[in-house]
C-alpha cells in the first residue's frame, strides 16, 4: 500500500529521543495513516490537527483510518484537546473506519473515551496491540 507523505515531521528534544507525529493519505483509496513515535508534544499534536483539518477537506465520506502509536514513548497532557480536534474533523467529514494499533494498553492515552465522545454512533472504531491484526481489519473493509 503506497503512502503519499502530504507532511513528516521531526522534531529533535535535544537528549530525549525524537518525536514525531506525521499524517499521511492516499487519497485515491481513501486511507489515512497518523503516526505518533517517542515524545510527541501538544505542539506537533496541534500542527497535525491543522494537517488532518487541510487533507480531509475535500474527501467523500467512509474513508478509512490507521492511528499507529506502535512506537509512541509519551504524549503531553496539552495533546488530548488537539487529539478531541482531530477526531472531530473526521466525524465531520464522516469516517468510516478508524483503526488503532496501541501494543501497550496502558499507552491509550484516553483515546478509548475520547471517541466516545468525539466520534458518536455513525463511526466503527476498533483497537489492536499489533499492526498485523489492524491491517488484516482495515484489508477486510475496503470498498
Amino acid at each position: 500500500m503506497a503512502l503519499k507523505h502530504q507532511r513528516l515531521r521531526y522534531k529533535d528534544h535535544g537528549s530525549r529521543s525524537d518525536s514525531m507525529y506525521s499524517v499521511e493519505a492516499d487519497k485515491s483509496k481513501r486511507f489515512f495513516v497518523i503516526s505518533a513515535a517517542g515524545h510527541v508534544t501538544g505542539e506537533e499534536v496541534k500542527e497535525a490537527a491543522r494537517q488532518v483539518r487541510e487533507i480531509v477537506e475535500n474527501v467523500k465520506p467512509g474513508f478509512r483510518l490507521l492511528t499507529d502509536f506502535r512506537w509512541l514513548d509519551s504524549m503531553e497532557p496539552t495533546a488530548a484537546h488537539y487529539i478531541a480536534q482531530i477526531m472531530d474533523a473526521l466525524a465531520e467529514k464522516k469516517v468510516g473506519l478508524v483503526v488503532r494499533v496501541v501494543p501497550d494498553p496502558r499507552k491509550d492515552i484516553g483515546l478509548n473515551i475520547l471517541s466516545q465522545f468525539h466520534y458518536g454512533s455513525g463511526v466503527q472504531f476498533a483497537t489492536f496491540e499489533s499492526l498485523a491484526e489492524a491491517l488484516q481489519l482495515l484489508a477486510e473493509n475496503v470498498d
